[in-house]
């Protein structure tokens, strides 16, 4: 018997602690990858990308989950979008930065410029403040179970997708 060696899923973890809800995506994945202990897939990279950028996307070896604070969105509300919808509506939930390039605009570079396919998935969640300082609103605080709920499904469905298409 022979094993086939599964695509590696990326993580990417965008925010900033010290920018109140922006920092949800860091605090939801710290508490689901403690959760997980020893059942984190060897294939899981996590990437902690502060703002997203071309370069994180560019030349992964997989699938790529971005977690992050999303504008668009109602404050706590938690919404998972594929790449082909993030470029197909770019006016719709988005990650939350003011200093980088829309999140299709990102895609879609990277996508130009990598000699691989890059899908993925997008899991936001609406911020209610973004200004400095520490802890979360109380609609994202609140919200954060459903957060990680939704991340961990997230992964599940890419971790699915990567194997159904190694078993072809």
């Amino acid at each position: 018997m022979t094993t086939a060696a599964y695509p590696r899923v990326h993580l990417l973890v965008c925010g900033n602690v010290d920018r109140r809800d922006d920092g949800a995506a860091l605090w939801a994945v710290s508490h689901l990858l403690a959760g997980m202990g020893e059942l984190i897939a060897p294939e899981l990279t996590v990437i902690q990308c502060g703002q997203l950028n071309i370069d994180d996307l560019v030349g992964l070896d997989g699938p790529a989950l971005i977690v992050d604070t999303a504008i668009g969105v109602a404050p706590g509300d938690v919404v998972t979008l594929d790449f082909d919808d993030l470029l197909r509506h770019p006016k719709a939930a988005a990650p939350h930065s003011s200093h980088a390039l829309p999140i299709d605009q990102v895609i879609g570079v990277a996508r130009n410029l990598s000699d691989r396919p890059i899908d993925g998935l997008f899991v936001g969640i609406g911020a209610a403040d973004v200004g400095y300082g520490a802890g979360l609103s109380t609609p994202v605080r609140e919200s954060m179970g459903k957060f990680v709920m939704e991340i961990e499904r997230a992964l599940v469905r890419l971790f699915s997708n990567s194997m159904a298409t190694v078993a072809g």
